[in-house]
């Protein structure tokens, strides 16, 4: 992608109501631009990140056996109403009437909806178990949304739903489900702890939320320092380790009923990006929602349900990845691995040279962002660092005189002078 045909916004100030990092830096770099209170618009450099950060947690749902299905945005307000929670959830869900009466809602999960479907088709016992997990956009009316994508009013959301025969296979699931957030995390770049929560109006009984800690988070994370020297692989032997791992939110901690010494425990803030639940039967017994079991009987369904925010999760990533001149993306979800800066555009040596490194790594299905603008080396350099890219590739005439690029590794800094003979194989 040329830098010269490509919507990039940026901004050289950040607006005054940007309060953290991630808001900040999204703003200034092009990635979003508000529409209204808690809702934005993805441009092109944002939407790259997030249909990336999409696919990794995509990618390990499937690898875990999980089905994906895709429901609508809007659910009748009949499905609330059987499950009890149509009134019980609150100024933030989003009631409307359609032109012939019928009450909808904006979905802000879909317990309800899922488990409709199942009780439709699922009838015996040998449909089980079951996971189905979707990829949806879904809207709170929060009352002071702020923070960005952090806490908007309309957010993309992987939300998966369990479904077992008792509650010993689903607790199993809601380990396997743990297990699975584990490689999602790490494959994102990100170091996450889960943390016992309340239930909340999700309902049930067991209850993880997921955090990766930042001074900018609005919970306080109670947990063991033991966490800190772990060294997360993603198997089963960590996840037997985090289990029995202290680790509270700010509304579960009680200090006098803490296991762990006051010397042994840490205090942080963190950022929620994810949270799982175990709810038992509560859905199938007021939504009707049963299996005929092996020996004839209808069984209630046990069910949990489990969501990421895949949006929020991209200021999380900035949150944890930046410094004073701009985001440091991880490799994974970086929206072009390589930036080619062509440090003075009209230099026919200079463009020759960037127009073949840029064509290239195109035929290498490399992901290039090449800025052949018309602009001064500072803009340019102050551009690639602000927006992430992980690897430049700075072209200059000075440095083609004696055949040699320069290569910056964008997290460390550092530079290397590279042959062009080379330059393929050291990036």
């Amino acid at each position: 992608m040329r830098l010269s045909t490509y919507f990039l916004p940026t901004l050289k100030e950040t607006p005054n109501d940007a309060q953290i990092v991630s808001h900040r830096l999204m703003l200034r770099s092009g990635m979003i631009a508000q529409e209204c209170a808690g809702i934005y618009h993805w441009l092109p450099l944002g939407l790259r990140v997030l249909q990336k950060v999409e696919e990794i947690v995509r990618q390990s749902m499937n690898e875990a056996g999980f089905l994906e299905v895709l429901m609508p945005t809007l659910q009748p307000a009949e499905l609330w109403e059987e499950s009890g929670r149509y009134d019980a959830y609150g100024k933030e869900m989003l009631r409307i009437t359609d032109r012939h009466d019928r009450r909808l809602l904006y979905g802000p999960t879909a317990e309800e909806a899922i488990t409709d479907i199942v009780r439709r088709f699922m009838k015996s016992y040998k449909d089980l178990p079951r996971v189905l997990y979707q990829i949806q956009w879904k809207f709170r009316d929060e009352i002071r949304p702020r923070f960005g994508v952090m806490r908007g009013r309309e957010f993309l959301m992987k939300d998966a739903y369990s479904f077992d025969l008792d509650a010993e296979s689903a607790r199993e699931t809601y380990r396997r489900v743990m297990h699975t957030y584990m490689v999602t995390f790490k494959r994102l770049g990100l170091k996450a702890i889960p943390v016992r929560a309340d239930t909340g109006p999700i309902g049930g009984d067991l209850s993880h939320e997921f955090h990766v800690f930042a001074s900018t988070g609005e919970s306080d994370i109670y947990y063991d320092k033991a966490f800190d020297a772990l060294d997360l692989k993603g198997d089963e032997n960590d996840l037997n380790q985090l289990m029995n791992l202290y680790a509270m939110a700010d509304t579960m901690h009680d200090p006098k009923n803490c296991p762990v010494p006051q010397e042994q425990l840490n205090h942080t803030k963190g950022i929620e990006i994810g949270h799982i639940f175990y709810s038992g039967t509560k859905y199938s017994d007021s939504m009707k929602a049963t299996v005929m079991g092996e020996m004839g009987k209808q069984i209630p369904l046990e069910s949990g349900c489990y969501g990421i925010g895949v949006s929020r999760l991209v200021g999380a990533l900035i949150e944890a990845h930046h410094d004073d001149y701009g985001i440091i993306w991880p490799e994974s979800v970086a929206p072009f691995k390589i930036g080619l800066i062509n440090l003075k555009k009209g230099d026919s040596l200079s463009d020759e040279t960037c127009e073949k490194i840029y064509h290239t790594l195109l035929s290498q299905g490399k992901e290039v962002l090449y800025d052949d603008r018309d602009e001064s080396i500072g803009v340019k350099f102050s551009t690639m660092d602000l927006i992430g890219i992980p690897t430049q590739i700075i072209v200059g005439p000075r440095g083609l005189k004696d055949g040699n690029v320069e290569i910056k590794n964008r997290r460390t800094g550092e530079k290397i002078l590279c042959t062009l003979d080379n330059l393929y194989q050291r990036i």
